[in-house]
């Protein structure tokens, strides 16, 4: 597969080139920013604990580093490849951009289903990837966090392996690590509150009371899903659908999110629970809800499913959940879209705290983190409400364009070398 061949990387270039064109972006700008900075593919070879060797293919690309060091998440997951990995970078461009980071977009990932690894396997695939990507980050060039398949204890076998090469600790290397060892408070739910400050901006902006009448359906119930629930429900909001990649569960008097957070932290699937009705993911994205949240992987709502959406608001939980074409027709059914590289913003934002809090081994508590995310996004939110009304368009488009502004000052500032 080449860099361009997924689905993502080219309904990603066909949205911002329909928002450069809406703005009237450079086009010396644009062409820049249609191709990543650096690519880097790693074979990734480890020894199952049955003795033998197995080769996984690894990941890591920059896509644009003028606003300062790539940021972006790693992904153990089947899908991963080279095209979407620098499709996810590139939305992580302009998501730092959006909500005034001063960071660059990247990304990273290993082509793997890490629930068939055991911990040790686990820990040598980790090990084995930083090692092959080690001169490719560092706290002042790219800095890794979790995604999809990876978790704290994922980052601390990075930062471990990284800081072993190094000969001395280097917290500032990765994001998204346990507390003891230089981690935030607030990190690990940071995405899926931030996707709830989010629905309720929107809300605000529509008239619309989160309270024991609004019903939402999540499609993900993981890291960004349950903090999203959680503090949901705690405003009074009906969960009343939830899925993994089992399926998903439905109560329209509202799911007991506690014990599905139980469920699924015992490692158990959602079509396996009880006292609940089962339903498939694509009855899910029908429901007649007040607010969706997409929130597992990208590309589950296309031309093809669209026209089923009842939600009045749609928080893109997870990286590109609606592509291009969806977006268009939800847009014209009247739902509002609170777009991915805002909704989902929470956790590069508190990744970008803890980076700063390690360099300088100074560390905020709880409330100040969750204040200063909150501001964050909200003047984030308020900037991209103003372009959609400015420009008259759609949340999606008005974020590329809120986005873009700020890369294209930044560019313009820095120049092309050689001149």
């Amino acid at each position: 597969m080449s860099l361009t061949d997924s689905p993502l990387y080219q309904d990603s270039i066909a949205q911002l080139e329909e928002s450069a064109s809406i703005m009237g972006l450079d086009p010396n700008i644009m062409e820049r920013l249609r191709f990543p900075k650096r690519a880097l593919q790693v074979a990734v070879p480890i020894r199952l604990d049955d003795g033998t060797v197995k080769t996984f293919q690894g990941y890591r690309v920059q896509h644009n580093m003028t606003l300062g060091p790539g940021k972006g998440g790693i992904r153990f997951h089947p899908g991963v490849d080279l095209s979407e990995t620098a499709a996810l970078a590139m939305l992580m461009t302009f998501k730092c951009a959006l909500v005034g980071l001063p960071l660059g977009g990247a990304k990273g990932g290993v082509c793997v289903d890490p629930r068939t690894l055991s911990r040790q396997e686990l820990q040598a695939l980790t090990r084995r990837y930083t090692t092959e990507i080690n001169t490719f980050i560092g706290p002042a060039i790219d800095v890794p966090a979790p995604d999809i398949g990876t978790d704290g204890q994922t980052m601390a076998w990075l930062l471990d392996t990284y800081s072993q090469l190094k000969g001395h600790t280097v917290p500032g290397v990765v994001t998204g690590k346990p507390i003891t060892i230089g981690g935030s408070l607030g990190r690990a739910e940071a995405t899926g509150k931030g996707v709830a400050f989010c629905i309720n901006f929107a809300a605000q902006k529509l008239g619309m009371k989160i309270d024991n009448n609004t019903s939402v359906a999540i499609h993900g119930f993981g890291k960004v899903g349950i903090p999203a629930a959680e503090d949901l429900r705690d405003q009074g909001a009906r969960i009343v659908a939830i899925s993994d990649v089992s399926g998903a569960i439905y109560n329209k008097d509202g799911i007991d999110v506690a014990k599905a957070i139980k469920w699924t932290r015992a490692g158990r699937y959602l079509n396996e629970m009880e006292g609940v009705e089962h339903i498939s993911n694509e009855d899910l994205f029908a429901l007649d809800v007040d607010i969706l949240i997409p929130a597992a992987i990208d590309g589950v709502i296309t031309k093809d499913n669209a026209h089923v959406v009842k939600a009045k608001l749609i928080a893109e939980g997870a990286n590109g959940p609606l592509t291009k074409e969806a977006i268009d027709i939800v847009s014209k059914n009247g739902a509002f879209l609170i777009p991915d590289i805002l909704c989902n913003a929470g956790g590069v934002i508190v990744s970008y705290f803890e980076w700063v809090q390690g360099l300088q081994n100074f560390f905020w508590n709880l409330d100040e983190i969750n204040s200063k995310l909150h501001g964050i996004l909200k003047d984030a939110f308020d900037n991209v409400y103003n372009t959609s009304v400015e420009f008259k368009v759609d949340m999606k488009k008005a974020a590329f364009i809120a986005a873009f502004r700020r890369l294209e000052r930044a560019m313009r500032y820095r120049g092309l070398f050689p001149g």
